[in-house]
């Protein structure tokens, strides 16, 4: 059996196929942004012709889709009098003090709004749909799908939300049969399929997204699907696990964090398999950085985000995106300050020294420039790093700093790296200080291609004394796909005081999520969930259910709210607000990393520049490819150089090497 999880990232897509004696290969070539399902066949490709038992896929279409506005034309069939509920958001400013700064534009035209005249509220129909209403907007519907738009984009999707459908979906039932029977072959997303939670605006603007997905990653998926050499397909989801292609293709604003989400599901492979339970991890990529948190073994996830300006309320794992990636071009603002990002090189032209074009520098071109990296080693099939080009690139920016700024390039490549550390430790620290976490006693977890280089660098700037570097860190995104388990995630709405729910009143609520979670996942262990709050409150926190009994959940939510935001007020009453059901289906255990290791050779030597502008000499050590230290120790300054990512290990730091494969490094 092979099992293979492929992450296709903006700079890089990586392979990793474990076989079933254990032996893990890795493959790592370079992205195609035009068509991202072409990387994924080179990467197969590069494995050999050999047939795929299971393929995990992590991907980005849903991602740029929202990013790059590329997604559906889609129609919006709402509630009369709630047609600009998209424009009026929440009322929140995009920035709280740039007050000409204006959020995003919706997904759909306004013209594409459609009301009906109906209205359902707490206690069921306010304003009944009549079956004439039903005609009208169908038809309403159906102008619009033959009477393409100005840009002459014909309607390629349809979402409808409708207020309390979430608990009344009778209404929403009915529109969503008419219209699937008259637009044949138009995909129709129904809020109370999509996401039967309250909150109209989060619910109206997630299924609009879905519907705004659905026709580019079905296509999509469809590509990938049809390979002969695939015996089964998964995608990954947001929230950590995999769907089959058809339900992939049904809950595409799921897909969002696809490829981020498996590296948090790699690094907790790798905490597990070095006894570390509580992580701070960091996927430094070409083209971004993403931090998250693990926490007694468990990915944090969140129910509410924004992507490209969109509101998603779907669970997933919590993930801080920030502009800090390999290929982040370095500039001047116009203050005259160095900055980093937001603008990337992306993988076409790509840095500098990848010789493809491109002349700005980057972090990458940066990090070749101290000597971190090693020009004789590519990064992937087709990518040599010419350091002269580098070089070049960061001499032109120098010039550009004017005569108050050093113009030696040692100099401003510090520069940018410290910049660069500044941007990720930001992120790091709104996924763990922001929420009351002290990162001080957790191990940090830097992966990615780049990440591993500043893992002691952020760690040294949250306080932190401790970083385990991965054996395979560059393509651990695509180890922890093909370890992520089979998951649905089954949300239901019920508002009432615990005080006021006995235990088979709050058993019977959990039924029918039971019953839909059972058949979307047979034979699945299933874990039950409760959004919960204080009376007055307006956001929850999800604590778990292990009994049928109201009084341990109510102490259960006073603890957890302690613990993220500080007090729970004893006499305060308690409100359950939403259930959930996660049904999940464990992968094969799968090792951290390569299970055979060469013996330990005395490290090789180069000359490096720190990031605090010293020159020294640095040992050389085949990350990924060292036995268990045995005592031995890896002393800084020092290089770990392995064939998918290089890491560095600063003076003041030294590491051990765990029987995983791993490096595990401590503050002296």
């Amino acid at each position: 059996m092979i099992r293979v999880g492929v992450d296709v990232g903006g700079t890089f897509t990586d392979l990793v196929a474990v076989r079933a004696d254990g032996t893990v290969e890795l493959r790592k070539v370079a992205s195609t942004p035009q068509d991202p399902s072409l990387g994924l066949f080179r990467a197969l490709d590069a494995l050999g012709s050999q047939p795929i038992d299971v393929l995990v896929h992590g991907t980005t279409v849903a991602t740029n889709a929202l990013l790059e506005r590329r997604g559906a034309r889609v129609a919006l069939v709402t509630t009369a009098g709630f047609e600009d509920l998209l424009w009026l958001r929440r009322q929140d400013r995009p920035s709280l003090y740039d007050l000409a700064r204006d959020h995003p534009p919706p997904l759909v035209a306004r013209g594409d709004v459609i009301g009906v005249r109906e209205r359902m509220g707490p206690e069921g129909a306010v304003l009944p749909l009549l079956e004439s209403e039903v005609a009208r907007v169908t038809d309403a519907v159906r102008a619009l799908a033959s009477a393409p738009a100005p840009a002459s984009v014909p309607l390629e999707a349809v979402a409808i939300s409708l207020l309390f459908a979430f608990r009344h979906p009778a209404h929403e039932q009915r529109l969503a049969s008419a219209l699937r029977a008259a637009l044949v072959g138009i995909p129709v997303a129904a809020s109370h399929e999509v996401l039967p939670v309250f909150r109209e605006y989060e619910r109206t603007s997630t299924t609009t997204a879905e519907a705004y997905l659905r026709p580019a990653v079905s296509e999509y998926i469809a590509k990938i699907a049809g390979s002969e050499r695939i015996d089964s397909l998964r995608i990954m989801t947001s929230s950590g696990g995999t769907l089959d292609p058809e339900g992939a293709a049904r809950r595409a604003a799921s897909l969002a964090l696809s490829g981020p989400a498996g590296g948090v599901v790699g690094a907790r492979l790798i905490g597990e398999a070095v006894d570390a339970r509580d992580l701070l991890t960091l996927d430094m990529g070409g083209t971004s950085a993403d931090a998250s948190l693990v926490m007694g073994g468990v990915a944090l996830t969140e129910g509410a985000d924004a992507i490209g300006g969109v509101t998603l309320a779907l669970p997933s794992i919590l993930i801080e995106t920030v502009s800090a990636g390999g290929g982040s071009i370095a500039s001047v603002d116009e203050g005259g300050a160095l900055r980093v990002g937001p603008r990337s090189a992306g993988a076409d032209p790509g840095p500098a020294c990848y010789g493809r074009g491109g002349t700005e520098p980057t972090v990458t071109d940066a990090c070749l420039a101290l000597g971190w990296l090693d020009p004789d080693c590519p990064l992937a099939d087709t990518v040599r790093l010419d350091r002269a080009a580098a070089e070049r690139a960061l001499a032109s920016l120098a010039r550009g700093l004017g005569d108050r700024h050093s113009h030696d390039i040692c100099d401003l490549a510090t520069g940018i790296v410290q910049v660069a550390t500044a941007v990720m430790a930001r992120a790091l620290k709104r996924v763990s200080v922001a929420r009351g976490i002290d990162p001080r006693g957790m191990a940090l977890l830097p992966f990615g291609g780049a990440g591993p280089l500043f893992g002691c660098a952020l760690a040294d700037s949250l306080g932190m004394t401790r970083v385990i570097i991965p054996p395979h860190p560059g393509v651990l995104s695509a180890l922890g796909l093909a370890a992520a388990p089979e998951r649905v995630d089954v949300l239901g709405s019920l508002h009432s005081r615990l005080a006021e729910l006995d235990a088979s009143a709050l058993a019977r609520a959990f039924d029918p999520l039971f019953e839909t979670a059972r058949t979307a996942l047979p034979d699945a262990v299933l874990t039950r969930f409760a959004d919960c709050r204080f009376a007055g409150q307006g956001y929850e926190v999800t604590v778990p259910i292990l009994r049928d009994e109201p009084a341990l959940l109510d102490a259960a939510f006073r603890s957890a709210h302690q613990a993220r935001h500080g007090h729970a007020d004893p006499d305060q009453a308690v409100e359950l607000v939403n259930l959930r059901v996660v049904a999940e289906r464990p992968a094969l255990s799968l090792p951290a990393g390569r299970t055979t290791r060469a013996a330990t050779t005395d490290p090789g030597r180069r000359a490096i520049v720190t990031r605090d502008g010293k020159r020294v000499r640095a040992d050389v050590w085949p990350l990924g490819e060292m036995p268990p230290s045995n005592g031995r120790h890896l002393n800084g300054p020092a290089i770990l150089a392995g064939p998918d990512a290089t890491g560095l290990i600063e003076p003041g730091w030294r590491g051990v090497v765990h029987p995983s494969g791993a490096v595990i490094l401590e503050r002296l």
